[in-house]
């Protein structure tokens, strides 16, 4: 059993795309044969009789959308997957050799288990009970209310230098808590943008209406950039996230601030240290001597 899910920490972006990439070779194409539901539901109640509309569907395709898994079903409905903060996907049995073939004895907190023709065997362990699952027909996946509200993705085309100029225009809140903002742009949570704003030198208390421009824009790229060494890492290991190799997520190692208070600060030519603030109840690591 190979898991590549989440520990305590809530998924961002990068640890949800390595999750989806880690589930792709076991599910993509796959039927699943038996669909066990173990529990009425996790944050919310599942949908009905989820264990019958599963059974015999084959997986399309796996997709993402912000910290949400989609995987798209051959009779017309797609499963949305949030790991909450203590969510873990496993796969065990696997037929293609990538996994440990063994499966695992069911634990307690396993409360989805999904069993694939091929002989695979997809296990949804949840222990604090944060994560979520629903149905809803694929064709309208965009309007569901947990999707409709989302803003673009940062990797995709419509998230672009204009859009984020249009979006911090006349905003009075702290940059840092509109790039949380999920409306203003999908998948970014507490950890990436402290090292997005790092990379950019702005300071997480600046206005975002305050900020010129041509910085604004430049945020786009440097957005991008985070994200995907945070993928090429396979994600950021804070307590005991594991990619679908069984490997841990690498990316904190490369932390510039996040964690880091009171240790010298990483830009050249720069004798600041990394300062912790809370903002909106989160912490926010900083460098209050380069980053203005």
């Amino acid at each position: 059993m190979l898991p590549i899910g989440m520990g305590t920490d809530m998924p961002e972006l990068p640890e949800v795309e390595t999750v989806r990439r880690g589930l792709t070779p076991a599910m993509e194409g796959q039927t699943i044969a038996q669909a066990d539901v173990n529990r009425p539901g996790l944050r919310w109640p599942f949908p009905d009789r989820m264990s019958d509309r599963l059974a015999g569907q084959t997986v399309l395709r796996l997709r993402r959308r912000s910290k949400y898994i989609l995987i798209d079903l051959s009779g017309g409905e797609t499963l949305l997957i949030h790991l909450g903060m203590s969510g873990r996907m496993t796969v065990s049995g696997d037929p293609l050799g990538q996994f440990v073939r063994d499966h695992p004895p069911i634990e307690k907190h396993d409360h989805v288990v999904l069993h694939m023709e091929s002989g695979a065997r997809i296990t949804f362990n949840d222990t604090r009970r944060f994560g979520s699952m629903d149905l809803m027909a694929t064709d309208r996946a965009e309007d569901h209310k947990l999707l409709a509200v989302l803003g673009p993705e940062p990797l995709g085309n419509d998230f672009h230098e204009q859009h984020l100029i249009k979006a911090f225009k006349g905003k009075n809140s702290p940059v840092k808590s509109a790039l949380l903002n999920q409306r203003i742009v999908a998948g970014l949570g507490n950890i990436y943008v402290c090292e997005v704003l790092y990379r950019a030198h702005v300071s997480p208390r600046r206005k975002a209406g305050q900020i010129a421009q041509k910085r604004v824009g430049a945020l786009v790229p440097i957005i991008r950039d985070v994200l995907n060494d945070a993928i090429r890492a396979g994600g950021s290991t804070l307590n005991d996230f594991r990619q679908a190799d069984g490997e841990l997520g690498y990316f904190q190692h490369s932390f510039d601030v996040y964690g880091r208070e009171g240790k010298p600060c990483r830009t050249k030519g720069c004798n600041g240290a990394v300062q912790r603030i809370v903002q909106s109840g989160r912490s926010s690591f900083y460098c209050g001597q380069c980053q203005r």
